[in-house]
């Protein structure tokens, strides 16, 4: 996995109080919604009817999760970090939620068929050697990107945004 897909908090903060929570997808390396524009849904770790969810965004990924895990390093706040699919007709939409469907269905057979001794076992088994390696060297937290990073980043994805379809 590399850097850019990775997100995680090891660092301790300047304060003793829990910190915020920061979701997004595993994705592969080569995976191509890694080039989308990403959203970030900041909202309540506890209560979701405490306040309404804020959304950010289009960032690129690498600005969204660095965004996103500054403002979780000093809040009790989820973040959740998501591509944003650049859909230009309601054929579109509907095809990315058919394919969203169609990958639950594929994911919860590939778990109902799993013998919880061999797939479970190996699954695990790669988790805690993943944990154990962050563990010898964990990742350096990234910085919050500048306005101006993000402002760049913005360009690229308008730029992108009008050659889509095209």
């Amino acid at each position: 996995m590399n850097r850019a897909n990775a997100a995680r908090l090891d660092e301790p903060t300047d304060h003793d109080e829990p910190v915020g929570a920061l979701v997004t997808l595993d994705l592969p390396d080569d995976s191509p919604m890694l080039g989308l524009p990403w959203i970030i849904t900041f909202g309540p770790l506890g209560d979701p009817a405490e306040w309404e969810p804020v959304v950010c965004g289009p960032y690129e990924r690498p600005h969204a999760l660095a965004l996103a895990e500054a403002v979780v390093a000093e809040e009790q706040l989820m973040a959740v970090v998501e591509p944003l699919v650049p859909a230009l007709s309601a054929d579109e939409v509907r095809g990315e939620i058919a394919a969203a469907q169609i990958a639950a269905r594929d994911e919860e057979a590939r778990i109902e068929e799993s013998d919880l001794y061999g797939d479970f076992g190996d699954v695990l088994d790669e988790e805690l050697e993943r944990a154990a390696a962050q563990e010898e060297h964990p990742p350096e937290p990234v910085p919050a990107p500048t306005e101006e990073e993000l402002r760049a980043g913005f360009e690229r994805i308008a730029e992108q945004l009008r050659r889509k379809g095209r």
